[in-house]
């Protein structure tokens, strides 16, 4: 019995998404573990001075800038989480529409019956949800830190601000992680191989962008930095 282009589904686009899911968890650990050594990591650390310094010298100018800021990332996790909709309700359209038989066709290599079909579409739409309740719940952090930061006097907490700006971050990230996911699963409707081999490039562009090998800038004092050990995720 030969090896049918249909069972390359079953090989290839679980094994792309293993690549995927694998990396993921490692970067968790990674930043987890030690933070440092990854750029979500280095970016929160400058987060926390930029907090402690609006918290600190909180006067007309430093809060306006502040907010201004605040209000781009909430305008930013808004757009995206509108388009992640927007996304969801074209799927969902088109997976309404029976008759549609575009990537069902000779010229795609893999498996085009109509069960897979559905199984695509499901994965891909699940993606886009993911990505909108992430962009959703980062736009409510930044919300919720522009409360803080306009708060009149000093009496908010500084940990309360920071988490409030450090949790959107994380959330807008997750939600750009669930698009790279869709990217992959939007490819597997071109046959397994162009998302098997979109799941190792990703991989390996994600892996170089997420890798910190900058010291972190101990912002108490002036000039002064703390070296973090190692060169980054593949030195720990």
């Amino acid at each position: 019995m030969g090896f049918g282009k249909e069972e390359l589904d079953l090989v290839l686009a679980p094994a792309g998404l293993m690549i995927m899911f694998a990396y993921h968890l490692y970067l968790l650990h990674r930043y987890l573990r030690c933070p440092e050594t990854t750029f979500m990591g280095y970016e929160n650390n400058d987060k926390k001075a930029w907090v402690q310094s609006i918290m600190k010298h909180k006067d007309k100018d430093v809060i306006s800038s502040a907010l201004t800021a605040t209000t781009t990332n909430t305008s930013a996790s808004i757009y995206l989480a509108t388009i992640s909709l927007t996304l969801c309700s074209l799927i969902g359209a088109w997976i309404a529409n029976s008759s549609n038989n575009l990537f069902q066709s000779t010229i795609i290599f893999g498996d085009t019956r109509p069960s897979t079909m559905s199984v695509k579409y499901i994965s891909l739409l699940t993606c886009f949800l993911l990505a909108f309740s992430c962009f959703v719940q980062s736009a409510r952090h930044f919300v919720h830190a522009n409360y803080l930061i306009s708060h009149p006097g000093t009496s908010s907490p500084v940990k309360n601000v920071e988490l409030a700006v450090i949790r959107g971050g994380e959330l807008w990230s997750l939600g750009l992680r669930a698009l790279y996911f869709a990217l992959n699963l939007l490819l597997w409707f071109f046959g397994p191989i162009p998302m098997f081999a979109s799941s190792i490039i990703m991989v390996i562009i994600l892996y170089h962008q997420d890798v910190n090998s900058l010291p972190l800038h101990q912002y108490g004092s002036e000039g002064s930095h703390v070296m973090i050990k190692g060169t980054g995720l593949r030195d720990v």
